[in-house]
């Protein structure tokens, strides 16, 4: 009896809607390469999988490849043993004995495969999830011993994710060394956590979903605007609060805003704004 091939499918999770690409005219001439590249970013599906170009951009739904040779593998989470399991993507079936897709073309084809990225909002760690199971988190010990057994995460479980302009990713510990797939007994495969450099071993691709990657530039795009008009309307507000002169017209200082900046990180902000309000004012207004 003939088996049926099983033809593998794009991973979708649960509450995902699935977007239709739109039709573009080809490029007209002239058009940036980088605009180009942003008006096809906008165009991505929210559940395409892309790679970070930034720490930041890492978060939600994950896939990490390393390109192992002479088979590249994913690190997923077996639920049944309770441990991390370093999977060789060239096992899976493609249909008619097509070619397997380039590297960077893979995506995860089933759910073990795929980690849930979390950050606390302005730290520069991340926490690694399994999407399996009760959710255990990736951690590492003093001796480099890499599991996923805990349900609570605590020191033990942060990284500290590194891209290189190449694009792919190195993970810290807080032992400050780094991830790594290292060759155990009988020639397999396993994760280490005890590297102190950065070499192929510790290097990995790392794919995220698009609307993931779009949600940390809108963050970090707010977070400058909010950082480039904050001082301005501290100044504003506090002068109009304070100011007893000026006929109702709030006066602000000309010198530089640097000092406003400098003085925010130390603490002392409202202690400056009082300093340039008193710069402005008239011995007859006193």
């Amino acid at each position: 009896m003939s088996e049926d091939k099983v033809r593998p499918s794009k991973l979708k999770f649960k509450g995902e809607k699935t977007k239709k690409k739109r039709k573009r005219e080809p490029d007209e001439e002239g058009e940036s390469t980088s605009r180009r590249r942003r008006r096809d970013e906008d165009d991505d599906a929210p559940e395409t999988w892309v790679l970070p170009e930034e720490a930041n951009d890492i978060r939600g739904p994950t896939f990490v490849i390393h390109p192992s040779d002479p088979s590249p593998i994913c690190i997923t989470y077996d639920t049944t043993r309770g441990r991390i399991v370093l999977q060789s993507l060239d096992k899976e079936k493609t249909e008619d004995d097509q070619e397997p897709p380039k590297l960077l073309d893979r995506i995860p084809t089933e759910v073990s495969q795929v980690w849930v990225i979390t950050r606390v909002a302005g730290s520069p760690t991340i926490n690694l999830r399994t999407g399996v199971g009760e959710g255990k988190f990736l951690s590492c010990d003093k001796h480099g011993i890499v599991s996923a057994d805990r349900e609570a995460r605590g020191p033990q479980e942060e990284w500290t994710p590194v891209v290189f302009p190449d694009g792919m990713v190195a993970f810290q510990n807080i032992y400050e060394k780094y991830l790594a797939v290292d060759e155990v007994a009988g020639g397999q495969l396993a994760l280490r956590g005890d590297s102190e450099e950065v070499g192929f071993r510790e290097r990995f691709w790392v794919k995220i979903q698009s609307k993931y990657k779009k949600e940390a530039h809108a963050e970090e795009r707010k977070r400058k605007e909010g950082m480039s008009i904050d001082d301005n309307l501290d100044e504003a507000s506090a002068n109009k609060t304070f100011q007893a002169w000026g006929a109702g017209r709030s006066i602000l200082s000309t010198d530089d805003k640097k000092e406003l900046k400098k003085a925010k990180k130390e603490g002392r902000l409202a202690e400056a704004l009082l300093d340039r309000r008193a710069k402005l004012k008239s011995d007859r207004f006193c």
